[in-house]
């Protein structure tokens, strides 16, 4: 058997490793560690609370748009300086259930006629008293049917892209701008799906 060599290196790095746990049991070390948690946790905190977070898609109420387990990034701090427009993908709580929170695309904006005739879309407001239609080329699963919605000032209408498996503003109601979390900047799951603002549609008579 040949023998053991222990080389100069080696017993340099002994010593390395014997000065850094002594370095780790003295009180410097502990407390240069709780100040960086300490400065990680606050910044880390309010941006999770007022700026953006995280959220898992679950359920098929928006599909093909999202599906179950799309992994997105919500923007809370857009809508604090201005107002959603007609065809944003909203995060919000659950008027009915404050504890959950839904995701649905806005179509009808505060002070307007939101009519659903055979699942056809019309729009009435100040600037079209006759009403414009809706072109929802992003709908692959229709609901043929039908309601007239007056939404109020400070409230919306909300819809899922999945109009056949959807709860939303055609069952509970309008949705009150105090409930609404934000919008998703960023989707990050699936990886071939990364996109910035995912979901995001142009439903203008312009």
């Amino acid at each position: 058997m040949e023998p053991t060599l222990h080389t100069k290196e080696e017993k340099v790095s002994t010593e390395v490793l014997e000065n850094s746990n002594k370095q780790k049991n003295e009180p410097g070390f502990w407390k240069e560690t709780l100040r960086f948690t300490f400065l990680a946790l606050i910044i880390v905190i309010p941006f999770r609370i007022f700026i953006a977070q995280p959220f898992l898609v679950n359920g098929a109420s928006m599909e093909p748009t999202f599906e179950n387990g799309n992994y997105l990034i919500v923007d809370q701090l857009s809508y604090r300086f201005t107002e959603p427009k007609r065809g944003s993908v909203l995060i919000f709580k659950y008027p009915v259930d404050p504890k959950k929170y839904f995701i649905k695309r806005i179509i009808g904006l505060p002070g307007e006629t939101v009519k659903i005739n055979g699942g056809k879309i019309t729009i009435i407001n100040n600037e079209h008293s006759e009403g414009f239609e809706l072109t929802e080329e992003y709908i692959t699963f229709p609901k043929n049917d039908t309601q007239t919605t007056e939404v109020k000032n400070g409230e919306y209408f909300v819809m899922g892209d999945n109009r056949a498996g959807s709860l939303d503003s055609r069952y509970w109601g309008t949705l009150k701008e105090e409930y609404i979390i934000g919008r998703p900047i960023f989707q990050l799951f699936p990886l071939q799906e990364i996109s910035v603002w995912p979901g995001e549609k142009n439903l203008s008579n312009n």
